[in-house]
């Protein structure tokens, strides 16, 4: 069995497809990271306005 240098194998996920193997690996090497939320949140300057803006109560 001889590795193909796909690159599955250095991704940051906690399972991946081996070409050379030819299934499903767990990596056991995986670190999960912090999720971050983006998007408008209510601490956000703009939110109350583009939050009007999206409903069409004021005119910017």
């Amino acid at each position: 069995m001889e590795c193909f240098n796909c690159g599955n194998c250095n991704l940051n996920e906690s399972t991946y497809y081996c070409i050379a193997k030819g299934e499903i690996v767990i990596n056991s090497n995986y670190k999960p990271q912090e999720k971050i939320r983006s998007g408008w949140k209510k601490g956000n300057k703009d939110y109350e306005i583009h939050r009007r803006k999206s409903k069409k109560e004021i005119e910017v």
